[in-house]
């Protein structure tokens, strides 16, 4: 399977791979809505839970992704990055997130060794990485990008509309398509 842009999306078989539990298909389009100034307040609580469940070993907590950008669309679900000393070490931090509510969906130990949990009663994902992984700049120079330019804020929303309202079989095939538009705005960040 493939998108416009000719990148191949993930098989599910390859998608079933970092799963923590039943891969379901989503079949269905994006539900984008407008910018929402609740979320930051959504995202400040969970912030919270995250630093008093983890303490110290919560190295940084930010709000990242659409919902992070003011008068940026979005998918109604709060991104939240987590960076630990070692995200390979679960057992340094995975229980002290589910005793506050926190389930591991997903392990990707080639990708940073992302983890990404969902919350226990805000729609969330908790994006874990190691400290020093690159990903982390990366995700945060997008954010502050899109916060100060416009002109860019409004283009990443055009395609994000465009794609959303195709048919995916998993919602990461559809952030998995807006990579090319994500690549040519990375190129003007780090011009």
């Amino acid at each position: 399977m493939e998108h416009k842009d000719k990148q191949p999306l993930r098989s599910d078989e390859e998608l079933q791979k970092v799963r923590v539990g039943e891969l379901k298909p989503h079949n269905n389009t994006i539900t984008l809505v407008e910018y929402d100034p609740a979320w930051p307040k959504l995202f400040e609580r969970e912030a919270n839970r995250i630093r008093s469940a983890l303490g110290e070993k919560a190295l940084l907590v930010e709000h990242v992704g659409s919902t992070s950008v003011p008068g940026l669309c979005a998918k109604p679900i709060i991104d939240i990055m987590l960076v630990v000393e070692n995200s390979a070490d679960e057992a340094s931090y995975v229980p002290d997130l589910e005793a506050v509510g926190y389930k591991l969906h997903i392990r990707e130990p080639d990708w940073f060794e992302h983890r990404l949990f969902k919350g226990p009663d805000t729609d969330i994902n908790l994006h874990v990485f190691s400290k020093g992984a690159s990903e982390i700049d990366r995700m945060l120079r997008f954010r502050d990008w899109l916060r100060a330019n416009k002109e860019d804020r409004e283009k990443y929303a055009e395609a994000k509309r465009a794609l959303a309202k195709k048919k995916w079989r998993h919602v990461q095939h559809y952030a998995d398509a807006k990579t090319s538009i994500i690549m040519e705005i990375m190129e003007r960040v780090n011009s």
